[in-house]
């Protein structure tokens, strides 16, 4: 069968995005966070079944990436080039982009533990800190996962992570994606996000819950978080 012309892709891809359940979805993806069948399904206000249906055409025309973890499986928008076909088809719409609202208890949103790294929201900062400033960069061998840097082993170390157990450690991704379920964007898992975690502890930035997950952020810890990040955007 021959490729489709410009102008046959571009119509497919448009029908993709004009059926209103899929625009609702699409549109709902746009800030950046990613969400589950179900919560797509109450988005577009049709079963599970129907969502499901729509969310493989959806994929099938690249439109949208699905990413599985453990028993969950999240959607989100297959990239920054969607995302601004998207904002310009609103735009001549006349409409505002859609914003994310968690419900998520603000002290286990603000942070805690997944398993034994860091989580919430100053987990998915820390993420895209080392991912911005290539401590860590995508490894095409490993879905989700990434190799760090020697830039990155070096920050890292200056920071007083031990680096080296985490990179000695057996039967774990050394770093690698981890799919943050108030954010609903990536913070960092593996032995290295669980190094990390133990050095903000030791030093005090973190103060532990003794009755939950969540992690308060000390004094020392916020000013020294706000430091690293200061230039985050630079």
């Amino acid at each position: 069968m021959d490729a489709p012309t410009a102008d046959e892709a571009l119509a497919h891809v448009a029908a993709s995005m004009a059926e209103p359940v899929r625009a609702r979805m699409l549109c709902c993806l746009m800030d950046g966070h990613a969400r589950t069948a179900t919560e797509l399904a109450a988005v577009g206000e049709v079963a599970a079944s129907t969502a499901s249906a729509h969310l493989a055409k959806l994929l099938a025309q690249g439109l949208v990436d699905c990413v599985a973890q453990g028993k969950h499986r999240y959607y989100r928008l297959a990239g920054a080039e969607v995302g601004q076909a998207l904002e310009a088809m609103l735009v001549l719409a006349g409409q505002p982009r859609p914003r994310f609202e968690p419900s998520t208890p603000p002290a286990l949103r603000q942070a805690r533990r997944c398993y034994d790294h860091l989580a919430g929201h100053w987990g998915v900062r820390l993420h895209d800190l080392a991912l911005g400033r290539e401590w860590i960069l995508l490894d095409d061998e490993e879905p989700r996962g990434y190799r760090v840097t020697e830039p990155g082993l070096d920050a890292l170390r200056a920071l007083g992570v031990d680096v080296d157990a985490a990179t000695g450690a057996r039967r774990r991704k050394l770093a690698c994606a981890c799919m943050d379920w108030s954010e609903r964007r990536p913070h960092l898992g593996g032995a290295l996000g669980a190094a990390w975690l133990q050095a903000m502890l030791a030093q005090g930035w973190l103060d532990p819950d003794p009755d939950s997950r969540a992690l308060r952020v000390t004094r020392r810890g916020l000013s020294r978080l706000e430091r690293l990040l200061e230039d985050e955007s630079t």
